[in-house]
């Protein structure tokens, strides 16, 4: 590219950042009283706004100059507003498909009781980590690599690590069992 295109090219970026810094600066405040006029968090004003000058930015070309430029931000911020609600309401719909969804599946799947109880008791006190892995393998059927990639460990400490999980699950169920046992009989043991 010769010299001449490329120093064009550098001051039509440079002029275009002076007309940005312009509008944002003379108009930002505007927009976002606009903006926080019409939504109810001051978060999601703070996005329009960013939005907003977004759209100026890639659409430089096409921004008025003068008044007129504020008119331009309003009708974008306007656009911008309404895709933000229409994507919290397309959120809130599926939130309230999956949340009914979710009720669902629950309602088909009684609450463990007996062992399973037992053993989700037992699960409780392993740590989070090593429940997650014995999860992913034992609820969500996936093998040991598959968990270590979920997990992001190796495959190697994923196989050793649910060994030690499984032996200390059985440990902890066969305690759990004696204990009951030794109680039934203590308490047996009382009544007479």
């Amino acid at each position: 590219m010769p010299q001449s295109q490329i120093e064009s090219a550098a001051l039509g970026q440079q002029l275009a950042q002076v007309n940005f810094s312009r509008l944002y600066r003379e108009h930002g405040r505007a927009v976002l009283a606009y903006a926080l006029r019409r939504v109810e968090n001051r978060e999601d004003a703070a996005d329009v706004v960013a939005e907003t000058f977004l759209v100026a930015w890639r659409r430089l070309g096409e921004v008025p100059i003068g008044a007129d430029s504020r008119l331009w931000l309003y009708g974008v911020t306007r656009r911008v507003i309404a895709n933000f609600q229409r994507t919290e309401r397309r959120r809130t719909r599926l939130g309230l498909r999956l949340a009914e969804s979710l009720r669902t599946e629950l309602a088909t799947h009684p609450a463990p009781g007996g062992e399973a109880a037992e053993v989700l008791r037992a699960m409780a006190e392993l740590s989070d980590e090593d429940r997650e892995l014995l999860l992913l393998v034992s609820w969500e059927g996936l093998s040991p690599g598959e968990a270590a990639r979920v997990l992001e460990i190796s495959p190697l400490a994923a196989r050793s690590r649910l060994h030690r999980v499984r032996r200390r699950l059985r440990a902890l169920l066969e305690d759990r069992r004696s204990a009951g046992s030794l109680g039934g009989e203590l308490e047996s043991e009382e009544a007479r």
